[in-house]
């Protein structure tokens, strides 16, 4: 900017999918996180319409901890997750994204730290899809 060097951190997120999302399907639940120590972690899941998984990644067990009720749209979101050891805790619980009017979806992603026990190890991305009403891709 102006010539000054800049410093920070940045997230690319970019979805790369040769398929549509299954129709039993209701949406799913990501996140991606890196740890201060350089490893990293992904792991996701897709919601049955019907409730449970439908399918996920090996080493994916979600478990909801805290849910955020959004005061604009209704959407109840589970914004703290227990994901294989990990404690995922929202920066903010209101990162509600409403791109009705773009992708016709109403959707929770955000910025979380992850801990394990009460150290912070990481930080990372949690994306919940579906909470609003099914996916249609």
């Amino acid at each position: 900017m102006d010539g000054k060097e800049v410093k920070g951190t940045a997230w690319l997120d970019h979805e790369w999918s040769s398929a549509y999302m299954a129709p039993e399907a209701a949406g799913w639940d990501w996140c991606g996180i890196n740890f201060f120590d350089g490893g990293s972690f992904m792991g996701f899941r897709m919601r049955g319409k019907s409730g449970g998984v439908h399918y996920a990644a090996p080493r994916s067990d979600f478990r909801a901890l805290r849910t955020w009720r959004s005061p604009r749209t209704g959407v109840e979101y589970p914004v703290e997750m227990a994901v294989d050891g990990l404690v995922l805790k929202p920066l903010m619980d209101d990162q509600e994204l409403d791109s009705r009017a773009s992708t016709g979806t109403i959707y929770w992603e955000g910025a979380v730290s992850a801990f394990r026990g009460n150290s912070e190890i990481g930080k990372g991305y949690l994306e919940l899809t579906g909470y609003w009403r099914p996916m249609k891709l």
